[in-house]
């Protein structure tokens, strides 16, 4: 992540790709190919973060703070899945009064479905998975979110309300993100995989209403295609992806 060559964005991005493609041959015909590549993708993130993060500001994000929860938030299909099976399994672990996570999905995208990035922020509505100011789901939560990440909490106060367009973010946070999340998709892609990313509440939804999606998407189906978010098309991020392939 340095800037000689050696160490570069690139050689990360590469060295992460080959790291991904490997669990990707050992897992794939094995089980555990989701949970090996999100492991593998939350970890990579969190040790690097920590190490680019090194002398900037503390984030000013918190417990209880969802103030940029309003946001659109996109996923890769092995997010989608994992975030599918955790909110099966914690139906019956969460409390009575957020039981209905399953529901409240729905009736978020029944919202959110077709609107995009500046028309979700117009729209204002919090995420359906924050209760009382907390992440149901923050153990598995997408890159998406991990990579989001503020200095200042009444910019984001501020930018939440419409009263203002910048918020002071995280440039580590973002930059290992981008760089992790785009070495997973890279990955799925040369391995015959969906690699697209998905608006979330409706991909989660399609999971839920499906059991089957998983098995689809490892037998190469696009599975979540209908969530698909349009700002840059598979056909783009292919030819990036060889781009860098040839470099």
């Amino acid at each position: 992540m340095a800037e000689q060559d050696d160490f570069g964005p690139l050689a990360f991005f590469k060295a992460q790709q080959q790291a991904f493609a490997e669990t990707l041959n050992k897992r794939r015909d094995n089980g555990g190919l989701v949970d090996g590549l999100l492991m593998q993708a939350y970890d990579s993130f969190e040790r690097n973060v920590e190490i680019q993060a090194e002398g900037t500001p503390e984030p000013a994000c918190h417990k209880g703070c969802a103030t940029c929860c309003t946001l659109r938030v996109t996923a890769t299909a092995p997010e989608v899945l994992m975030i599918g099976r955790y909110v099966r399994w914690s139906a019956d672990k969460l409390s009575p009064a957020n039981i209905d996570l399953a529901g409240r999905i729905a009736e978020a995208d029944d919202k959110t479905r077709g609107l995009d990035e500046a028309q979700r922020v117009k729209l204002r509505l919090r995420c359906p998975y924050i209760h009382n100011g907390v992440c149901l789901i923050y153990l598995v939560r997408p890159l998406a979110c991990r990579g989001h990440v503020s200095y200042d909490v009444r910019a984001c106060v501020e930018a939440a309300a419409g009263r203002a367009d910048e918020v002071p973010y995280s440039v580590p946070h973002m930059t290992v993100r981008s760089l992790v999340q785009n070495a997973l998709q890279s990955a799925l892609r040369d391995a015959g995989l969906a690699f697209g990313l998905y608006e979330l509440n409706q991909a989660v939804r399609m999971a839920l209403e499906d059991a089957r999606c998983e098995r689809a998407w490892l037998a190469g189906e696009d599975v979540f295609a209908p969530a698909a978010v349009g700002e840059l098309s598979i056909e783009e991020m292919t030819r990036t992806y060889d781009a860098i392939h040839a470099m």
